[in-house]
């Protein structure tokens, strides 16, 4: 498993090199919260035929190690944490891999992330594609729920995963529409322990305030770059209507809503419940903007 340095922080990551013309984009995968890179495996075999991808590891998530002597400057933001500061790991990451070409791919948590690198570096980044995310209308009530669930899941995490029985059933069944595969339920169960509790709070509390919130639909509505949003018909994490809401603010939005495309029977996990679909309309993109 390789590693790059980001800002002193060892990151696990994984890039595939089929034949390509040097002018084909780097797809760059960017995982969701307590989730890691494997979950791309099942997408990236539909699209690396045809695409040279990328996934790693966030900071403090997967193989990729916490925080370590953390260069706060070097992001101009005050927590290690925020939506921007991730977003400008990402920045270096293709600094280090001398990638001048790229889309970004991100779920959940990932498709924030992604929005922001867009707009940080519009120069190398081409178009970016999101899963199951979406959002821009704070709730306060549902997000203080939210952010109260998030923190007993990390804080007590130890003693009622290994209280339950079959846990990885369970979690193969949580947030999808039907259940996957148990080793997906195994992962889930691994990467939700192997998260770094400073990492896995301070994401979900950073990305969660009312400011947070409200900016993601100011970058949308500047951002140049195609962008489009997959949204799972029975995902109760991120409900159909959040995402088309945040989708609304780009302009390809305005050419009947042809920047939202629906993913019928799935959850929150699009990427592992329906690779074949994902990858074929993903496909379609990136193809029509090659032309």
């Amino acid at each position: 498993m390789p590693t790059i340095d980001i800002l002193g922080v060892p990151h696990a990551y994984e890039l595939t090199s089929p034949p390509a013309k040097p002018s084909t984009p780097v797809l760059i995968f960017i995982h969701g919260w307590l989730l890691s890179r494997q979950y791309w495996l099942p997408l990236i075999k539909k699209l690396s035929p045809d695409y040279p991808c990328l996934t790693y590891d966030l900071r403090g998530f997967g193989d990729s190690q916490p925080l370590n002597n953390y260069l706060l400057e070097e992001h101009n933001t005050s927590s290690p944490y925020t939506l921007e500061a991730y977003a400008k790991d990402l920045i270096i990451l293709l600094e280090k891999l001398d990638i001048e070409r790229s889309w970004l791919i991100g779920h959940s948590l990932g498709g924030s992330i992604a929005l922001w690198g867009a707009d940080l570096c519009p120069e190398k980044i081409q178009g970016v594609l999101c899963l199951n995310a979406g959002g821009g209308i704070y709730l306060k009530e549902e997000f203080e729920r939210f952010r109260l669930a998030g923190k007993q899941l990390v804080k007590y995490r130890p003693g009622w995963l290994s209280n339950v029985p079959l846990i990885d059933i369970l979690f193969s069944r949580m947030m999808v529409a039907t259940p996957i595969e148990r080793q997906w339920g195994k992962q889930r169960v691994m990467d939700l322990m192997r998260a770094d509790s400073e990492a896995a709070l301070g994401s979900l509390l950073d990305s969660t305030t009312e400011n947070e919130v409200h900016l993601l639909p100011q970058i949308v509505s500047r951002l140049a770059q195609p962008v489009y949003f997959f949204s799972g018909d029975k995902d109760t994490v991120m409900e159909p209507q959040y995402v088309r809401y945040l989708a609304s603010f780009h302009e390809l939005f305005k050419y009947q809503g042809q920047n939202v495309i629906d993913i019928p029977n799935c959850g929150h996990l699009s990427m592992i419940e329906q690779p074949e679909l994902l990858g074929e309309k993903m496909l379609n993109i990136l193809m029509t903007h090659e032309l």
